[in-house]
């Protein structure tokens, strides 16, 4: 039986979970068989997990009153009220923007996340796509030799540490780039005897270019981030923050 080309279609529906079982294999083996195209669905991923991260806290607000379709007709003379089929359609038009875009209409006043905060939703969104991936959570794994160094310095500058933190019980399994809405960052990834798995993010930073170390949460991921000389660190896992606190100090003490 020949197998249908897997097509950007695919890859986007990989990305959803929106494959059946079948095709969902066989893009699977496709993404083993094809390091670039595995790079860009993870690239996707992590594109989706910081939209989501981001328009979450809007998503979950309470419909405003004043979109209410009993409100709106209640509002309109009743002369006009034959036409309610038209406030109805614009009623769920902004219900179905309002879910997916978290109230376009008042986007504008959103507050932007800057500096540490922002890298702290960053690594947050890279722990939330990549930790759980047992397919393929980094791009080069580290082996001993210099090429994941090669690899962060390609990404960060010369200056990009690599941390050891085998002394908090952790090994490293490797990196990857991650995309970013301020440039590249470069995220290691950690795991222990006990199947925990952390991730520290750097990346350069234009905004709180030398701040002390705060601490970050939301559900289950929770961090540290900080920076120094122009460059940032967040690490992040699903520890609680004060045993996360002295591996981030371990960090730190390194980079």
């Amino acid at each position: 039986m020949t197998v249908r080309p897997i097509t950007e279609d695919d890859l986007q529906a990989f990305v959803d979970n929106a494959l059946d079982a079948e095709r969902h294999r066989d893009v699977s083996e496709y993404l083993l068989a094809n390091p670039e195209a595995a790079a860009r669905v993870s690239s996707y991923r992590t594109q989706a997990a910081a939209l989501r991260s981001a328009m979450e806290p809007v998503a979950r607000e309470p419909v405003p009153s004043r979109l209410n379709l009993k409100t709106i007709m209640a509002a309109r003379p009743a002369s006009q009220r034959p036409q309610w089929f038209r406030l109805a359609a614009a009623a769920v038009l902004m219900l179905t923007v309002g879910a997916t875009g978290g109230w376009i209409t008042r986007g504008y006043t959103l507050p932007s996340m800057e500096g540490v905060a922002a890298l702290a939703q960053e690594a947050s969104a890279s722990y939330s796509v990549f930790a759980p991936d047992r397919l393929r959570p980094v791009e080069v794994r580290f082996d001993g030799s210099e090429n994941l160094q090669q690899f962060a310095a390609a990404t960060l500058g010369r200056s990009a540490a690599i941390p050891d933190l085998s002394k908090s019980g952790y090994r490293l399994m490797g990196g990857r780039v991650i995309p970013t809405a301020r440039g590249p960052g470069f995220m290691l990834m950690y795991d222990n005897d006990k199947g925990s798995r952390i991730v520290m993010l750097a990346r350069h930073m234009t905004v709180d270019q030398d701040k002390p170390m705060v601490k970050s949460g939301k559900d289950d991921i929770r961090g540290w981030s900080w920076a120094k000389n122009g460059m940032g660190y967040s690490l992040v896992g699903s520890l609680p923050s004060e045993e996360l606190h002295p591996i981030a100090d371990a960090v730190r003490s390194q980079v």
